[in-house]
């Protein structure tokens, strides 16, 4: 339930700061804005824990989505710093991969 209360209220803020943007014709890259849109993820099961860098689309994505659910059971909500989830780096490395791919395909 807090997991979907937080995805509503940062799709609600992303909404928001995207309705208060530039016109068009004056996008330009902003480095700063662009990284409000990704989230440092580390996957920590197995030898050696992996950092990625995930999109805040994958919120969406229910492997990611369920991977969250275990990171709020196994660390609770008051972890600092990186996103910790309970993985190996491999299995988020395909989850990454298999919504990459979906997106893809929809593309063409």
């Amino acid at each position: 339930m807090m997991l979907k209360l937080f995805i509503r209220k940062l799709r609600r803020v992303l909404l928001l700061s995207a309705s208060r943007g530039a016109n068009m014709s004056e996008i330009r890259f902003d480095e700063e804005m662009e990284a409000t849109k990704m989230v440092p993820v580390t996957a920590t099961k197995g030898e050696e824990p992996k950092r990625f860098i995930v999109e805040l689309n994958y919120l969406t994505n229910p492997d990611f989505l369920s991977l969250l659910e275990q990171a709020k059971e196994e660390y609770g909500f008051q972890q600092e710093g990186v996103l910790a989830v309970p993985c190996r780096p491999e299995e988020l490395q395909k989850i990454l991969e298999n919504r990459r791919k979906r997106r893809a395909s929809t593309e063409w």
